[in-house]
């Protein structure tokens, strides 16, 4: 071949490279068509669906490719994946579905579909490769049609209320991906140990009783998570420790005990351990056979290990290590400080002591999270100038830090938390924290006693905080316009608190100011703060009219302003507050009647208007109440009867909760009242006593209407309030009887009628209330015999003084009881077996033996001697005639008169 001709044949093979590519390339850039049967299929799809959030808002076009969560071929056009999880949306599984034929990935997770079984014919699209129906709302059984999807490669049905999973499911050999968590699964059919592909299994939060032995067959799991079920106390399974391709596994919350099994240290390529939360009490034995070096993350919080914390240099490449809530003592060991790659160090609420210093984090120069906290007998010493890592949150809470603020948190520019929480500190607070870093949205300093100012804050990027029970003095600051919470109670601040209203606070839940100096009137501008959830103005100085803009905090649960010299009457508009949880305005001057509206507060709890100015009756409206654990009205002016309809409080009439929706805002009460001083809580009478309630107020009882004119009959429905453990109705007028089945109130454990008008009998059923702690009858016109019982003659006789009529123990012993024969032998003279009697005993035998011998003494001796009868009988005769002739003779004079 010539020179010429092997040119010109180059040329023409570099033309047809070059024609094929550009074809290529403008087909490449080509658009892709939507199919116009895949797209009336996704139409109906859509058509089935309630999409209030627009979630769905782009699928209009005639392009069906280019709509949101729609993936398309790019070589052929059809629809290829459906990726429509949203948990905006509602509505029915239709199966238009079906047509999109060339469809592989189907993701509907978080759409609601109203708790219906999955449709069985999802199983005949079978070329899906990854189904996703997480967190769908469905209920029931598994249709067994998923096992003809023999393509899929993931599968993930968690997060539903599904009962039972089909065997068929063990057809899916090429499954890599399981996830089965938060169900109801009680078994795990064997069907599915045989998917030996499986790479990752989820069965967490289920209710599974025993880990079967045949899971150990599923030797290519990377990540196995049994956690959140209940394995009843046993031991964690050997066999677990030989899957030793494991790279994560998670045990927490499952109840398993003893010690972790040695064989787990052949789990080499284990990269995070979570053994969490459940009463394992032994690694020391166990920890030290782990050659885990590629272990990571180490989570053993929540056990019952206990003695020293073990050596860990075995695990050089930790980054997580969490020994919170166990029992460890002694101190920190040095060995810590060597772990060069460790990030989070948690070692919150154990029993450690001892000092420590720079050389327990020696190496530690990649650690951004510090937590110590609760662990009192620890003591930090470090020096000021100390700077070997950044962190971004230190927790010490009830460490000793003190007595100065620990300077060298100074030098921490990507601090974003800070707790400090009583950490014995008594200084003045420094002005570089409120600058410390740029990122601080969490400060906790509060149970100290820290001084100083507080300067403005808005221009921070403070979210959280906490400085109550402190020293701080001065105006309240103004604060950032994203803030979730401000807790400043317990302090000297002083002044208006009008600057709030300066800043629109669309974030703000939490607003506690109580047990300050503060004064003026209670600002009126909540409008501007329409997330709140709580205020507490308690024991301040405020005075004037509660505001009604408290109408606009529509999420509000708890409003405290007791203890101030508020006036006025309960504002009309707080009626809409439905979510109002607490209203404690006791300890004020406000007037006026209880509102029949408070019965529309239908989750009340607390409801506290002790110490005011109010008047009126008690409405009836107050039984509509019916979750309300604290009713107190007393000291006040309230007069007439006191309604009876108190069955209608279903948590007082239980001793347990029978609220099917309590514990939806009973989380809500604890994270508002159980938190220590940082809530604090008004004063109740407990006991004949005035107690403060800081804490656990959630577990009290109580209903007072003491001290004020109440009259008429306690209320026959106050016995069916079984789960009742105060009550006080002292000081008021009331008449008639205590009910006789007051020892219906099994659980009361204080109960004052004292000072009223009561009358009759102590009923017995009183002396059954075995818990009764406190009592008091006193000034009454009771009267009888104070009933036999444990109890009752166990108080002082104070508790039944001022009632002329009652005797028995502690009181004299009534006139019966002192008549009965003595159950004693006197000064031991008498045996046991001679006859003692009583008074009365010796009276009637007197009597028996008087008529013996005075009747028969007569009669037998005029039946013995005639002439003592004849001269009886003559003389008998004499003076029966002299009666005759002085009656004759008076009659006579009286009819001549």
């Amino acid at each position: 071949m010539s020179q010429e001709s092997m040119i010109f044949e180059k040329r023409i093979a570099i033309k047809f490279v070059l024609v094929v590519l550009s074809c290529v390339f403008v087909s490449g850039d080509a658009e892709v068509r939507c199919i116009e049967s895949e797209r009336e299929a996704l139409l109906n799809f859509k058509n089935g669906l309630i999409d209030k959030s627009g979630h769905l808002s782009s699928w209009r076009s005639n392009e069906c490719c280019a709509w949101h969560g729609i993936e398309c071929s790019n070589t052929t056009g059809h629809v290829i994946a459906l990726k429509c999880d949203n948990f905006g949306l509602q509505g029915e599984f239709r199966s238009s579905l079906v047509e999109l034929h060339h469809l592989n990935s189907l993701e509907l997770s978080g759409i609601d579909f109203g708790g219906i079984p999955i449709p069985e014919f999802i199983g005949s699209m079978k070329q899906l490769q990854h189904l996703s129906l997480y967190d769908s709302n469905f209920s029931g059984v598994v249709p067994q049609q998923l096992g003809n999807l023999t393509n899929l490669r993931s599968l993930a049905l968690g997060w539903n209320s599904f009962e039972t999973v089909p065997p068929e499911l063990g057809n899916l050999t090429n499954l890599r991906s399981l996830d089965l968590s938060e169900n109801y699964l009680r078994i795990v059919p064997p069907q599915l140990w045989n998917l030996t592909n499986l790479r990752s299994l989820d069965l967490s939060f289920n209710s599974l009783v025993i880990v079967p032995p045949q899971l150990g067959n599923l030797t290519n799991l990377r990540l196995l998570n049994l956690s959140a079920n209940d394995f009843g106390g046993t031991s964690i399974p050997e066999f677990i420790g030989s899957m030793k391709q494991l790279q994560h596994l998670s045990l927490q919350y499952s109840n398993f005990s003893g010690v972790i099994p040695p064989q787990f240290g052949n789990l080499t390529n284990l990269r995070s351990l979570d053994l969490s939360f459940n009463s394992l009490t032994s690694m020391s034995l166990s920890i030290h056979g782990f050659v885990l070096e590629s272990l990571q993350i180490l989570n053993l919080s929540g056990n019952q290990f206990n003695g020293s914390i073990p050596d860990l240099r075995p695990f050089p490449s930790l980054t997580d290590l969490d020994l919170s809530e166990n029992n460890f003592t002694g101190p920190i060991p040095l060995s810590l400080g060597q772990l060069s790659e460790l990030k989070l160090l948690d070692l919150t609420h154990n029993s450690l002591e001892g000092l420590v210093s720079e050389s327990h984090f020696i190496k530690l120069d990649k650690l951004t999270e510090l937590h110590l906290s609760f662990n009192p007998l620890l003591h930090l010493d470090i020096a000021p100038d100390w700077t070997p890592f950044q962190l971004s949150r230190i927790y010490l809470a009830e460490c000793d830090v003190g007595p100065y603020f620990p300077k060298w948190i100074r030098s921490q520019r990507n601090l974003s938390s800070l707790d400090l929480t009583s950490a014995n500190i008594r200084d003045e607070v420094p002005i570089w924290l409120w600058n410390t870093s740029s990122l601080l949205d969490f400060l906790f300093i509060s149970d100290n006693q820290i001084s100083g100012t507080i300067p403005n804050l808005s221009s921070t990027s403070i979210l959280y905080m906490d400085l109550s029970y402190n020293q701080f003095s001065g105006p309240i600051p103004l604060f950032p316009a994203t803030t979730y919470e401000i807790q400043l109670s317990g302090n000297m601040f002083s002044g208006s608190i009008s600057s709030i209203c300066e800043t629109h606070h669309d974030q703000l839940e939490t607003l506690r100011l109580s047990n300050n100096l503060l004064e003026g009137q209670v600002p009126n501008c909540w409008e501007k703060m329409p997330e709140l959830y709580s205020i507490n103005l308690a024991n301040n100085k405020f005075s004037g009219e509660i505001p009604g803009s408290l109408v606009e905090l529509q999420n509000l649960r708890a409003l405290q302003m007791h203890g101030n010299n508020l006036s006025g009457e309960l504002p009309y508009s707080l009626r809409h507050c439905h979510r109002l949880i607490i209203i404690d305005v006791g300890g004020n001057k406000l007037t006026g009647e209880v509102p029949t509206w408070i019965g529309q507060l239908h989750n009340m709890l607390i409801l506290n208007l002790r110490g005011n100015k109010l008047h009126g009756s008690i409405p009836y409206q107050i039984c509509n109440l019916t979750f309300i654990q604290i009713l107190d009205l007393s000291i006040n002016n309230f007069s007439s009867i006191i309604p009876d309809c108190f069955n209608n409080f279903t948590v007082l009439s239980s001793k347990y909760i029978q609220n099917p929706d309590f514990d939806e805002y009973l989380f809500g009460l604890v994270d508002l009242m159980n938190e220590n001083k940082h809530s604090g809580y008004s004063s109740f009478q407990w006991k004949g006593k005035e107690s403060e309630y800081w804490n656990n107020v959630e577990r009290l009882k109580l209903i007072d209407f003491s001290s004020n004119r109440l009259t008429g009959n306690i209320p026959k429905s106050f016995s069916t309030m079984r789960g009742l453990i105060s009550l006080n109705l002292s000081r008021n007028s009331l008449t008639g009887y205590i009910i006789l089945d007051i020892g219906n109130m099994e659980v009361l454990d204080a109960f004052d009628l004292s000072h009223n008008q009561l009358s009759g009998k102590i009923p017995t059923s009183l002396a059954k209330i075995n818990t009764l702690g406190f009592l008091d009858l006193s000034n009454n016109d009771l009267s009888g015999k104070i009933p036999t019982g444990t109890q009752l003659q166990s108080f002082n006789a104070s508790a039944y003084a001022g009632n002329d009529g009652l005797c028995g123990d502690p009181l004299p012993k009534c006139p019966e009881d002192i008549l009965r024969p003595s159950t004693t032998n006197s000064k031991g003279n008498m045996n046991e077996k001679d006859n003692v009697f009583s008074f009365m005993q010796e009276v009637g035998i007197s009597m028996g033996f008087g008529f013996i011998f005075g009747f028969w003494g007569v009669i037998g001796s005029f039946i013995w001697k005639k002439s003592w009868r004849i001269a009886f009988f003559n003389l008998l005769d004499a003076v029966g005639d002299w009666f005759y002739v002085r009656i004759v003779v008076f009659v006579s004079k009286w009819r001549r008169n």
